[in-house]
């Protein structure tokens, strides 16, 4: 994706990821990749196509380079540099842990070397994929994570006659979750929850029948209920986050502010900005149980 700067040159925008694995407990590589054309050696990444998102680029562009299937989990950081000619490139990368798959030599990467961090550090050829392995290193590659999603677009509640606990979502709101599906799957979701309103159940339900899993009910966790009881709400999504497995829950505007807002002040945690727009959801990552980093990621259809 790229776009003119006002004469200034293009801006291109690129994605990518730190793909690691864990040999054993505690020590981690991660894996550099070398292209010939260039002749360096780099953190696998490359241009986000029209239509796609930062997130579904990161994870194209590293199957394409490496031939892994990864796990995606927070995001690293963005690093942006000047272009050889008028412009400039932002590159978003994703703490990447490697799932399965096996590296074939192609013609954009030559060769793959796992190595630890210090290792790579010293033959990696460009400074800000440094700065990028020393921000993934600011905390364990291995981290626990719950994705927690605002539902779709359902019209306006002044427009629907009937009880608004059945409010559907409207045809755009239906194309935003199955828009959803790919961005939630990378992340490799075992367990689908939503606040029990028809269109929060409704923004899940195509993860949850890609899964094969039933959608768990939460009733504390819509508008109202977390109005009267805000800290029942946030027991329960806590409950739901140090669970195990990877948890995606879906719940309401008036809800997910508010308790990150909360959860964040209790473990130290400075959420970024974000318009937490419908259809859009935080990736809220744990260590031993404490939220450690928060991203979000903006709707799909944005």
């Amino acid at each position: 994706m790229s776009k003119s700067a006002n004469g200034r040159g293009a801006v291109v925008y690129a994605a990518g990821g730190v793909v690691w694995r864990e040999n054993t407990p505690g020590e981690v590589e991660v894996a550099l990749v070398h292209r010939p054309r260039y002749d360096d050696w780099s953190l696998p990444k490359g241009k986000v196509e029209d239509g796609e998102t930062y997130l579904s680029a990161a994870a194209r562009e590293i199957e394409e380079e490496t031939g892994y299937h990864v796990r995606m989990g927070r995001h690293v950081r963005m690093v942006s540099y000047d272009l050889q000619g008028p412009g400039r490139k932002h590159v978003h990368y994703w703490s990447a842990e490697y799932v399965s798959g096996e590296f074939t030599p192609n013609h954009e990467v030559d060769e793959l070397r796992w190595l630890p961090i210090e290792s790579a550090d010293s033959l990696i050829s460009y400074h800000l994929d440094r700065k990028v392995l020393k921000s993934f290193q600011t905390l364990p590659a291995k981290l626990d994570v719950v994705l927690l999603v605002r539902h779709a677009k359902a019209g306006r509640k002044s427009r629907y006659k009937g009880d608004d606990r059945l409010r559907p979502l409207e045809k755009v709101g239906q194309a935003q979750a199955e828009a959803l599906l790919s961005q939630l799957l990378l992340f490799s979701p075992t367990h689908v929850h939503s606040a029990d309103r028809v269109r929060c159940v409704q923004t899940v339900a195509p993860l949850a029948d890609e899964l094969g899993v039933d959608i768990e009910e939460e009733p504390t966790l819509t508008e109202e209920s977390y109005a009267d009881d805000p800290k029942a709400g946030r027991h329960r999504f806590r409950d739901i986050a140090q669970s195990g497995g990877i948890r995606v829950v879906c719940s309401q505007g008036r809800v997910i502010p508010p308790m990150l807002k909360w959860w964040a002040a209790q473990d130290g945690v400075k959420l970024p900005a974000a318009r937490n727009r419908k259809a859009s959801f935080w990736v809220l990552s744990m260590h031993n149980g404490k939220l450690v980093a928060a991203n979000h990621v903006d709707s799909p259809m944005s």
